[in-house]
């Protein structure tokens, strides 16, 4: 494992960086740039067919634009918010990734809270889901868009931009593995990366080498591009806007809820049922899902209105 990418670069290169990259933030940020591209593209498209309205800009050639009350405004293709909405997903996903972690791990924030906040490990992927998604749903509805539109236009992007984290928790081995794998169960054809990894070098300094454990961010990579590819046939879906994002919200959280089955998590009592906090949040998320779609699905897509939906 490379829990430092700038490792890397001096096995392969013999080259020592002057400061550490660390695999998982720059995994982090190759989804996140990968769901801006692909966002970028999505809202362009929509912009062309005119299913989605232009924004208003100031005229980056206008000469007097540094007179106040004489700036010249121009009209262009929503996408231009793509940037603004990354830096609010950036700062919106890593606060809300930490702090739901320190909730599902309030003994250990208590027994050391600086150190548990300032780790480079311990993030929550739906803390930082939510608090980003309603930045992000407050900006876009302040600038005049539907929310619902362009919530369609981000699933498809949102499901590979985790897809692509989880490489970076692989890389890093930050303890969102498995449980102890089956060495017995593995069938012949696959190949035993895929069944059982000890992550030497871990991030975390937890020792596997006796007991090696499922890959499961790589299981979550997998999935992730076939939902993907899933998402994206359904882009011109024929139901009201906001059908698809809550057709990525089932999606996200029926991967989610099976995953945790054989991964390894805190878990807790509730009601009498033993689940982890990922799991309960799953099964609200395939709820909501369902009934989103369902609620939306008989209604025809019509181009964007000028006030929000």
């Amino acid at each position: 494992m490379y829990p430092r990418i700038s490792d890397l670069f001096i096995d392969l290169f013999g080259i020592e960086l002057w400061f550490p990259i660390y695999s998982f933030g720059f995994m982090v940020a190759i989804g996140l740039m990968t769901g801006a591209w692909l966002l970028q593209r999505e809202m362009d498209r929509l912009y062309g067919l005119g299913r989605m309205k232009s924004i208003q800009i100031d005229d980056p050639e206008d000469k007097t634009s540094g007179k106040k009350g004489r700036v010249r405004k121009i009209q262009v293709s929503p996408s231009h918010l793509v940037g603004t909405m990354t830096m609010l997903a950036i700062g919106g996903g890593f606060a809300g990734a930490k702090l739901f972690h320190l909730l599902e791990n309030s003994g250990d924030f208590f027994r050391d809270p600086l150190g548990m906040i300032f780790s480079s490990g311990g993030f929550t992927f739906y803390g930082g889901l939510i608090l980003a998604t309603a930045l992000i749903a407050r900006y876009v509805k302040k600038k005049g868009l539907s929310v619902a539109m362009v919530a369609d236009a981000a699933a498809p992007g949102l499901m590979m931009a985790y897809g692509v984290g989880r490489i970076g928790c692989h890389l890093s081995g930050d303890e969102d593995w498995g449980i102890v794998s089956n060495i017995a169960a593995k069938p012949d054809w696959l190949p035993m990366w895929l069944w059982a990894e000890t992550y030497p070098n871990n991030i975390m300094n937890i020792d596997l080498s006796a007991a090696a454990v499922y890959p499961t961010p790589i299981y979550e990579f997998i999935a992730a591009a076939i939902l993907f590819g899933v998402l994206y046939r359904f882009r011109d879906h024929k139901h009201v806007a906001g059908w698809l994002f809550w057709l990525y919200i089932s999606l996200n959280g029926l991967e989610r809820f099976f995953i945790e089955k054989i991964r390894v998590n805190n878990k807790f009592d509730i009601f009498g049922i033993t689940m982890t906090q990922a799991e309960l949040i799953a099964a609200g998320f395939m709820l909501a899902g369902v009934v989103g779609m369902w609620k939306l699905w008989g209604g025809r897509a019509e181009p964007e209105a000028g006030s929000d939906t």
